[in-house]
């Protein structure tokens, strides 16, 4: 048993310094999802905001350095004034404002008198997002029979909207309808039935990516083949 153990201690220190002759690297990868809920491991074009990314910095061979990693993130050209400056190896963050931004992973490894660094002079190659500014339109009528074209009040043009909130009212102000996601819809129902053919009216407030503030009020016209002959203009009132 003691010759085992012998031979055992002999060969450990071996190993360690086999392992210790890779140098510790990184690998920056991103994960972005969409307003959409798709995932993508890289952007082709802009896109819209909000947009949810993952930074990983993906470490490898670090055995006995110390680690330091660094990301930031800056809009085109404010290089000098990042919009994130933060000391973790993996980030998230959530572009909210349109324009263009770089991030970039820097990483050091230390160990004694030998240090590392990432990226090496003249190899940054930092990852690219870039967010357009809002739209936000309306349409003005839908037609909530089940025949699969405009049944449901949506918007026309919906991009980079970072806060919503949009609320029906029938004629005589009553709030039938409200919902707080740009991608949201009114099916024209009210009480789980649609409502009665008539005017109704739309009041959203929401903010774009690059700050614009949207007021929008509007009539929408319900045309869903219904009964209209009641004495009440044919619209479902909170009473009914």
């Amino acid at each position: 048993m003691k010759k085992l153990l012998i031979v055992f201690a002999l060969i450990s220190p071996i190993f360690i310094w086999a392992q210790d002759d890779e140098f510790p690297s990184v690998n920056p990868t991103a994960l972005f999802i969409t307003v959409e809920g798709e995932e993508l491991d890289e952007l082709s074009g802009s896109q819209s905001a909000p947009l949810v990314a993952h930074f990983y910095a993906n470490p490898a061979n670090v055995g006995l350095y110390t680690a330091r990693y660094e990301w930031k993130i800056w809009k085109e050209g404010e290089e000098d004034s990042p919009l994130v400056h933060r000391f973790e190896q993996d980030i998230d963050y959530t572009f909210t404002n349109s324009g263009s931004f770089q991030i970039q992973l820097y990483a050091t490894f230390v160990l004694g008198n030998d240090t590392i660094a990432y990226p090496q002079e003249g190899e940054e190659n930092p990852f690219h997002v870039s967010i357009t500014e809002s739209k936000l339109e309306f349409y003005n009528a839908l037609s909530p029979n089940g025949d699969g074209f405009n049944d449901t009040l949506k918007p026309k043009e919906c991009q980079s909207i970072v806060s919503f909130e949009a609320a029906i009212f029938n004629r005589w102000g009553s709030k039938i309808y409200s919902w707080n996601e740009p991608n949201g819809e009114w099916d024209g129902k009210w009480h789980g039935k649609v409502v009665k053919d008539g005017v109704y009216f739309l009041v959203v407030n929401a903010t774009g990516a690059e700050g614009h503030k949207y007021h929008i009020k509007k009539a929408i016209t319900v045309l869903s083949g219904s009964d209209t002959s009641s004495s009440s203009g044919g619209e479902t009132t909170p009473d009914e």
